[in-house]
């Protein structure tokens, strides 16, 4: 278990960068007033099934939308919404509305008092014996993510969405087009290796202290 100077330490490694990529967010501002309607006022999402986008980082935004409007990420519903509503985007689009995003603050949310514990000792400290690395290696220790790796942010984000993604991780279907064909990068490679050995309850677990987090 790693000291409180040493997790401190790691907070500041993974703190939130300066620069949000090449784009604008004040123009992306503007673009982003489509967005309203499923990612709420400032990227802070009231409905749980979409993602709240508030600053998360600029890089995995941008290649969340190239992968939707290239139609690598179209075979979900919610995949499909986003693959229709991004076909239009030009590239300095993309970078703007990144930028945007990860200019704003995420507002925050409770985690269920019954399963967060369970969740944070997962997201900490993994389960050697399940090969199950922690999620903080690559999320950070408070869920602000690694851009420069393109390891999302995480904290604050609704459970409900959290346990969809994880679950389609698991089924290797989160990065499909219509057609069914896989488009995997790395990063997903190896979140699919990892949400295969979580069970349902470690995914809620981890959904539950993963919307609660600061």
């Amino acid at each position: 278990m790693k000291s409180i100077p040493a997790i401190a330490a790691l907070a500041l490694a993974f703190a939130w960068p300066t620069a949000h990529a090449d784009g604008s967010a004040e123009a992306g501002a503007e673009k982003a007033t489509v967005c309203l309607a499923c990612h709420g006022l400032n990227g802070n999402s009231t409905n749980p099934e979409w993602p709240s986008l508030a600053g998360q980082n600029a890089a995995y935004i941008a290649t969340q939308l190239h992968q939707f409007r290239d139609g690598k990420r179209s075979s979900t519903p919610n995949a499909m919404v986003m693959s229709a509503q991004s076909m239009a985007l030009t590239d300095e689009d993309i970078a703007d509305l990144a930028a945007y995003y990860a200019a704003q603050t995420p507002t925050g949310l409770e985690a269920d008092p019954s399963y967060w514990k369970s969740g944070q000792a997962l997201y900490r400290a993994g389960d050697h014996e399940r090969a199950i690395p922690a999620c903080m290696a690559c999320h950070g220790p408070v869920g602000t993510g690694n851009p420069a790796a393109g390891y999302p942010a995480v904290r604050a984000q609704h459970s409900v969405y959290t346990v969809q993604q994880l679950t389609e991780y698991a089924a290797g279907n989160r990065y499909a087009d219509m057609a069914g064909e896989i488009h995997d990068t790395r990063n997903a490679h190896m979140m699919e290796t990892i949400a295969k050995r979580l069970s349902a309850e470690d995914i809620r677990n981890l959904a539950s202290y993963i919307q609660g987090m600061r």
